[in-house]
Parts: structure tokens; sequence; C-alpha cells
């Protein structure tokens, strides 16, 4: 039952960002200057639901060592919540420049994240690693953004 919660949780917030991202992609993201490495559109919601799926699982591998009030957990859902919140920030506001300082928030919430699942249960701070690349490729390519759009 944990484990279904914990993916539940995970896949829901990419669904909450999902609903977030959707309205701007036409109207306002295709406008954008972006740089050559860019990826296509199709590809995020796949990798994304890739990364869910293993966050859920560590934080369920997590969950089975400690509490949800422990500090690992603590920190995972701090990171699930700017990962929403960047979303909102990017494609609901249009603001580049905003979201890349709430990205780079993001992405040392999920390094603390992965240090403290690491200490946890190492498993679920290797299943952490991918989405830290994936965030800091995003990081780069938000960055990227905002410098050909200022």
């Amino acid at each position: 039952m944990r484990l279904t919660l914990c993916i539940a949780v995970c896949l829901g917030a990419g669904w909450l960002g999902s609903l977030l991202t959707r309205p701007a992609l036409m109207a306002w993201y295709e406008g954008l200057s972006k740089p050559s490495w860019t990826p296509p559109n199709w590809l995020f919601a796949p990798v994304w639901t890739i990364l869910y799926l293993a966050m859920g699982v560590a934080a369920w591998l997590v969950w089975q060592q400690s509490s949800l009030t422990a500090v690992p957990m603590q920190f995972f859902l701090l990171q699930l919540f700017l990962n929403v919140s960047w979303s909102a920030v990017f494609f609901r506001f249009r603001s580049s420049g905003w979201a890349f300082l709430e990205i780079a928030a993001l992405w040392s919430a999920i390094l603390l994240t992965v240090i403290a699942f690491l200490r946890t249960a190492p498993l679920a701070g290797w299943l952490m690693i991918p989405y830290l690349g994936w965030v800091s490729y995003a990081a780069a390519l938000n960055f990227a953004i905002w410098r050909l759009n200022s």
C-alpha cells in the first residue's frame, strides 16, 4: 500500500505540473528562442513518467526505514513541491528568469534528498540520481532559454 501511495503522489505531482505546462506550450513556449540541444516536446512526458516512478520507489524504500516526518522524507516532499512550482513559474507565469532561480532551489533540494536517501536506504539514493541529472539538464536549458529571450 505504501508503494502505491508513494508512486501515486509522485505521478500526481507530475500531473499537476503538466496541467500548468500544457496551456503555455503552443501559446508561449513554441515561440521562444531555444538552443539547438533542446529535446523535442514528445520526449518530456516519457522521461518524467520514468523519473516519477523511480522517485516513488525511492520514497517508498526510505519510508520503510524511517517515518514520513524524518528529515529524508521532508527533503523529498520539499523537492516534490519545488518540482511542481517550477512548472508554475516557468509556464504559468512565463518567467524564465525567476524559473531559473527556482530550479536552482529545486536542484539543491534534490541533492539534499539524494544525500539523505543514500544514508537511509542506498538504493533509494541511487534511484534519485537520474532525476538529479535530468534537472541539471533542465536547469541548463532554462538558463539558455532565459538568456536567448531576455
